[in-house]
């Protein structure tokens, strides 16, 4: 089965402009994150943005990027249309969208998000982690996964939603935005006009969920940092430093 990589990366980010070229230790965050996912070792990595600096900078060190337009709505509009760009002979089977803003991710991470395609039913592939922190199961940009046991490391998907849910006694599920498609299901997915519950809870995945879509979730033991602030920014940099370190002194 083939696999493709896609990072969408638009510089239109309102609490830290110009994020994908941030500095992190002396490449830009973006170029940090397709080595993440060229580390993972799964296929073909491509860097997917409307900005021709992104791309130049992306090529300057040695990564793949494809032009897309500055209109789309959302990454899974942009990683479509650099799909298509990608790969009109339909060869790829299976697309990993890998945001942009995960420097630090780690490559079994990303490895993580294909186990669920063992199952030929499902047919998106997300992440997530049980919630430990008292303060984060309350909390609305804590996305919750609300699902199904399914024997081993898995659930499979029924909602999600940025309420306290399920309620009762039981553990409670951090979803990490990271995604797998299926060919077909990316296209059927963006095909797809946004729904009732996607708009109400601005969650972009329940769009597939309400046209009976299957989403199963690989649990994994801890969330990945998102860059959204210069805060997070720092404590990147901070992480990449001390890995740097290690590596040098082994």
């Amino acid at each position: 089965m083939s696999t493709l990589l896609l990072i969408p990366a638009r510089m239109g980010s309102t609490r830290l402009p110009g994020k994908p070229l941030a500095d992190i230790c002396g490449r830009p965050m973006i170029v940090h994150v397709a080595e993440r996912a060229r580390e993972s070792g799964l296929g073909r990595v491509v860097v997917a943005t409307d900005t021709d600096a992104v791309a130049s900078a992306v090529r300057d060190h040695g990564f793949e990027a494809v032009m897309t337009r500055a209109d789309h709505q959302s990454g899974s509009d942009r990683i479509f249309e650099a799909l298509s760009a990608l790969d009109p002979e339909a060869k790829v089977a299976t697309i990993v969208n890998v945001q942009g803003d995960l420097p630090t991710i780690e490559p079994d991470t990303i490895r993580a998000v294909l186990a669920p395609f063992d199952d030929p039913a499902v047919d998106i592939a997300t992440l997530g982690v049980e919630i430990l922190r008292e303060d984060e199961k309350t909390n609305p940009n804590v996305v919750k996964i609300v699902g199904s046991p399914i024997p081993g490391t898995r659930l499979r998907a029924l909602y999600f939603t940025r309420a306290t849910a399920p309620w009762g006694e039981g553990p409670l599920y951090h979803h990490i935005g990271l995604y797998a498609y299926r060919r077909a299901a990316l296209q059927r997915f963006v095909s797809l006009p946004p729904s009732t519950l996607e708009v109400r809870e601005r969650l972009e995945q329940l769009r597939a969920l309400e046209a009976g879509m299957r989403i199963d979730a690989e649990i994994v033991h801890s969330v990945p940092l998102g860059v959204d602030t210069p805060e997070d920014l720092e404590r990147a940099r901070e992480i990449l430093s001390n890995l740097q370190g290690s590596a040098h002194v082994s």
